[in-house]
């Protein structure tokens, strides 16, 4: 690693040309994760749910999806949504196939969403980001794969309001183990971002739905916030708490005076904390002494 980043600290042109290169390939594939993992996670809680009620006697019908029998990350092989045509490696080239084929399958030339490129382009635009902000430091690297686990997870949440522990929990040991030598944070400061971030959303909840008799977030949202603090401290929480509570507060009203969102219909969260998130990762000590300042006039 140390020969990658002498390397990339004296072409620093072609150190952001293959994290865009490469960020583009790996955003292809999260377009793959945000599809089939919340199918494969509805699977394994249904097989869970007939494993549970046969244990008790009750013997229930396996359910019947529309999807192979061999489903995962990697089985089947790329295919057309609409005609199942299976989809060549040379026509699955990030945003240029999508370019080419005018945004349409090839064989029964029906409308690709045009998510798919966006996710490519919004991933490598991300990464790029940080590559600039970061440049080819030892840093750079467990961020980056943050970056790609940020993008799923926003995703994912905004399609199905869910956040996956699979992807979650992964990313909060790894913000931990990177401030284990002081990478972003004392290792302290890790430690309590972790835990407080965790409970203060944790006690929003129990004090809502206490007050209400309903539950205002999901747990994923808890472990999340703690991720974050993971990785950016116990300092990173209230920016990050502002910053998505007002991002999200602004596109809710918005969607609800133009009837896109129903009165008293959930919105997922997530997507917004991620925000914030992102907003301290590259402009942490700007938004806390704007904080300090303007908020607390200290």
């Amino acid at each position: 690693m140390a020969i990658w980043n002498e390397l990339f600290g004296q072409y620093p042109w072609l150190f952001w040309l293959t994290v865009t290169a490469v960020s583009l390939i790996v955003g292809s594939f999260l377009n793959v994760v945000i599809h089939r993992l919340p199918i494969m996670m509805e699977r394994q809680w249904r097989a869970e749910c007939i494993d549970g009620l046969s244990a008790e006697g009750i013997k229930v019908a396996a359910p019947h999806d529309s999807w192979p029998a061999r489903y995962n990350l990697l089985v089947p092989g790329s295919n057309c949504p609409h005609c199942q045509t299976a989809i060549p490696a040379w026509r699955n080239i990030p945003l240029v196939s999508y370019l080419l084929q005018g945004g349409k399958c090839h064989h029964c030339h029906s409308p690709i969403s045009v998510r798919y490129p966006l996710v490519e382009l919004g991933t490598a635009l991300l990464c790029l980001a940080i590559a600039i902000k970061l440049g080819p430091t030892e840093l750079f690297w467990p961020t980056w794969l943050l970056a790609f686990g940020l993008v799923a997870l926003a995703a994912i949440d905004f399609d199905k309001m869910l956040l996956p522990d699979s992807l979650t929990l992964p990313l909060l040991w790894l913000g931990l183990l990177v401030n284990l030598n002081h990478g972003f944070v004392a290792l302290t400061d890790a430690v309590l971002g972790c835990v407080f971030g965790y409970l203060s959303l944790w006690s929003v909840f129990q004090g809502f739905k206490l007050l209400t008799g309903k539950e205002g977030m999901g747990y994923g949202d808890f472990k999340l916030l703690a991720m974050f603090g993971a990785w950016f401290g116990w300092q990173a929480l209230l920016p990050i708490i502002l910053l998505s509570s007002i991002g999200g507060a602004i596109v809710g009203i918005a969607l609800t005076a133009l009837a896109k969102l129903g009165k008293g219909k959930p919105m997922p969260f997530g997507p917004w904390i991620i925000l914030g998130g992102l907003a301290y990762l590259f402009c942490g000590e700007q938004l806390i002494d704007w904080y300090w300042h303007s908020m607390l006039g200290l």
